[in-house]
């Protein structure tokens, strides 16, 4: 059975490498491990050893705490079994893109499609 911090801390991971463009593979290459393990930790299936931990943070520039933000929420079945709660934007791969789209927008764009999508967001 899956531990709820290893699926937290594999979605962490697979949002970061999703954040910077990085495949499987690159990620793996940089970490000296196989893309196959980099799967099972994104899903939860093997837990991260500490110094792996600090290695993936490394390669994706991020603190190892970076992994373990929004673990102080209380710990749902759904993280257990790996279903996406309606809120949980790791697990949705449009949003991610759509987020990595977003932040490649020059500021003062990005500042007025922000502003668009909470007017449109309120008009719904």
């Amino acid at each position: 059975m899956k531990h709820p911090v290893d699926v937290h801390v594999g979605k962490r991971i697979r949002h970061r490498r999703w954040m910077n463009g990085t495949t499987q593979q690159q990620l793996a290459e940089k970490v000296g491990i196989k893309f196959q393990q980099i799967q099972k930790y994104e899903t939860g299936m093997n837990r991260v050893s500490a110094s792996r931990l600090w290695d993936i943070g490394r390669a994706l520039g991020v603190q190892v705490s970076f992994f373990f933000e929004g673990l102080d929420s209380p710990i749902d079945e759904d993280m257990v079994t790996g279903s996406a709660m309606p809120g949980d934007i790791l697990a949705d791969r449009e949003a991610l893109e759509l987020l990595r789209s977003y932040y490649a927008i020059p500021e003062n764009q990005r500042r007025r499609l922000f502003d668009l999508a909470r007017v449109l967001s309120e008009a719904a």
